[in-house]
């Protein structure tokens, strides 16, 4: 398992510098300068040589490249070039309300979604599996800003159930800002889950160690969640690791619908304002988060089915 473990973890490793080449490549090859952008139009010659001095823009590229790398790994992401702050600490503000919003919301889909998607299964061709597909077609057409919007208008604005926008201070306070930004979330996820779950289960249950099962007189539940579910963990646990990294993805748009903090938020301010600092620190730590999340999925096939390491 350590070997496994070990191997996985060096795989990454040329994905981690291939994605920081292409964070490189992109912040070079958009138009503009960055010195003009963070001074102004009316910055002097003799300023923008400072600034481009000073942020080490003169050097030669394979110079910048390797710095560049070397900052990123040791989560050195510099300064900001519109208002001088620490990049750093930027993203550790921002982060922890992506997170519990990526969270979140992926928790509420598995809760609702895969339960509704073994009962669709145990169910084929009646009310609830009909019921599963209309509300898997629904999840998938709606798009995550437009019900946002919907939620807001309507619980928010008109109810006044739900604040507006913010992240909230405290635990508490957290909690009651997330809810509409998760259900928003988890509602596609659910969609997508649930019916995941109903082709795996619906798949496992015609094999014959389930017909064996039933004919030794096992209870109906056990057979569904002992045989059933759990031999279905697998493509399961593939729309598991999708699903967060749809959840981390969407997490953009939702951040602007209900105006709260975020890396979504951050960045798009940042492209907004052409701060390559924090454009090129916001897509560098999204993309070591998809990284991790693949990186997890793999070990999770591990430990659901020890024959995957043997191969």
């Amino acid at each position: 398992m350590l070997r496994y473990i070990l191997s996985r973890l060096i795989d990454t490793v040329p994905t981690v510098l291939m994605v920081l080449t292409m964070v490189f490549i992109a912040m070079r090859v958009l138009p503009g300068d960055p010195a003009i952008a963070a001074l102004g139009d009316l910055a002097t010659a003799d300023q923008l040589a400072e600034f481009r001095e000073r942020m080490g823009l003169n050097e030669p590229m394979l110079t910048q490249y390797l710095t560049f790398v070397w900052n990123m790994l040791t989560l050195d992401f510099g300064q900001s070039l519109m208002n001088g702050r620490d990049v750093s600490g930027l993203i550790a503000y921002n982060l922890p309300y992506t997170i519990e919003l990526t969270l979140s919301s992926v928790f509420l889909g598995v809760i609702v979604g895969v339960p509704f998607g073994v009962w669709a299964a145990t169910n084929p061709n009646k009310a609830p599996d009909s019921a599963m597909r209309g509300y898997s077609l629904i999840g998938y057409a709606v798009p995550d800003f437009y019900l946002g919007a919907l939620l807001l208008i309507t619980f928010s604005l008109n109810l006044g159930w739900f604040p507006i926008n913010g992240g909230g201070d405290g635990f508490a306070d957290r909690l009651y800002h997330l809810v509409l930004p998760a259900i928003t979330l988890a509602f596609i996820k659910s969609a997508f889950l649930g019916r995941l779950t109903r082709t795996a289960v619906l798949e496992v249950m015609g094999r014959d160690y389930v017909r064996t099962a039933r004919a030794k007189g096992a209870r109906e539940k056990r057979v569904i969640y002992r045989h059933g579910l759990r031999n279905a963990l697998l493509p399961l646990t593939t729309g598991l690791g999708l699903s967060t990294l749809s959840a981390l993805s969407g997490s953009v748009a939702v951040e602007l619908v209900f105006n709260r903090p975020g890396l979504g938020q951050l960045l798009i301010s940042a492209i907004a304002e052409r701060d390559y600092a924090v454009i090129q620190a916001g897509i560098t730590v999204f993309a070591l988060f998809v990284v991790a999340i693949n990186l997890l999925m793999d070990l999770a096939y591990v430990l659901i089915d020890p024959r995957i390491r043997v191969k």
